[in-house]
């Protein structure tokens, strides 16, 4: 344990105790496909753990979220709990994945290049909270303009709705992190 001067021990004092997803107050359409298509699979499985996905999301939060929790509690909670709704989302791609008839393995198939497991590279990692939130903010733009790219390309309302309603959040995401950026 490390030890400030007087060899007292250092201490965070940012309680996370009933902290929740922050997301929209919408419900979720249910996770349902019109059949099995691995075309949709391979998009999808960009969103789940491409450069721009739900996994690298969930990471970069936890990360910033670590680096900030004993100076910025409050913006540490948040990005915490930003980092819960994305793992709502990486779950919901995953099921939506399964029951389409594909593999949930961490590796995101793009047509016309090989796949790619994912990997911590994809992140940026900032030092400083107000650079973290602009990054954190551009991930996000990065994610719904994906998110739209793909249900272009989808033909199943199904999966369309799901993806449109997890943008909604993202978009709430935008906003918040907005906010926190104002403060600076």
């Amino acid at each position: 344990m490390e030890h400030n001067n007087d060899n007292t021990p250092l201490e965070c004092h940012c309680n996370m105790t009933g902290l929740k997803p922050i997301m929209m107050d919408l419900p979720y359409p249910p996770i349902q496909v019109k059949e099995p298509n691995r075309n949709y699979v391979n998009l999808l499985s960009v969103d789940y753990c491409g450069s721009v996905s739900e996994l690298s999301a969930i990471t970069q939060y936890v990360n910033n979220e670590n680096r900030l929790i004993c100076q910025k509690c409050s913006i540490a909670r948040t990005l915490l709990g930003i980092a819960m709704a994305e793992m709502m989302h990486l779950n919901m791609l995953g099921e939506l994945m399964h029951l389409l008839g594909g593999p949930i393995d961490y590796i995101a198939r793009q047509p016309g290049k090989r796949p790619a497991m994912w990997s911590p590279s994809y992140l940026t990692l900032s030092e400083q909270a107000p650079q973290m939130l602009r990054d954190n903010i551009e991930s996000e733009k990065a994610a719904i303009n994906q998110y739209r790219m793909h249900m272009n390309v989808i033909k199943d309302e199904n999966i369309n709705a799901v993806l449109a309603r997890i943008i909604k959040d993202e978009e709430y995401h935008i906003m918040i992190l907005q906010a926190l950026l104002k403060e600076y």
